[in-house]
């Protein structure tokens, strides 16, 4: 059975965006750790989402000629949605410029509407990578609520925000993790990687 990881950027102070889900104080300009960023997307054989992530992600990925797109685009992707396949279909929001090299897996993404625990183990069951999952920070809490990250890597930039959108909110109980490894990058931000205890 292959893990789910989630992989957030977040602040010192623990949120993922502010309180307008703006986050463009994670894209510092620390080449390792944007370099550590992207080898961590390619150790994954699945990309999940939720809607509003996947629509975001789909218009922009195809055409980006960022660092962090040959992963983003390569990769096969999921989307959670209670849409079912409208979520595919090009609601004006698309890309436009010149299609990069795996674009084409943004249309042809799985389209996951059962429930979430339950998908969560189908993906788990079939062979390959890892999963990583990325925000949005509601879809991320309910992986989390349910139970369903097996590894955390947070990579936590050198910044307070003072409030936002914390990830680990209306936990029902504490959640322990185990450290699993530290690094520290040039320009202050720290990955961390846990495991669910």
């Amino acid at each position: 059975m292959r893990d789910l990881i989630l992989k957030m950027s977040i602040s010192i102070d623990g949120f993922v965006s502010d309180p307008d889900g703006r986050n463009a104080w994670m894209f510092g300009t620390d080449q390792e750790a944007k370099a550590w960023s992207v080898e961590t997307l390619w150790s994954a054989g699945l990309h999940i989402m939720g809607s509003r992530t996947f629509r975001d992600m789909a218009a922009y990925w195809p055409t980006s000629t960022d660092m962090f797109a040959p992963p983003m685009n390569r990769i096969p992707k999921a989307v959670f949605s209670r849409q079912g396949p409208a979520i595919l279909t090009n609601d004006g929001n698309a890309a436009t410029g010149q299609m990069q090299t795996g674009a084409e897996s943004w249309a042809e993404a799985y389209v996951a509407s059962g429930s979430l625990a339950e998908e969560i183990a189908d993906l788990k069951a079939r062979d390959g990578k890892p999963i990583i999952a990325h925000g949005g920070v509601g879809f991320a809490r309910s992986l989390v609520a349910e139970g369903l990250v097996d590894q955390f890597i947070l990579l936590v930039a050198p910044v307070a925000l003072g409030n936002g959108l914390p990830l680990f909110s209306g936990l029902a109980a504490p959640k322990r993790l185990k450290l699993l490894s530290s690094r520290a990058f040039p320009g202050g931000a720290v990955a961390q990687v846990y495991r669910a205890a």
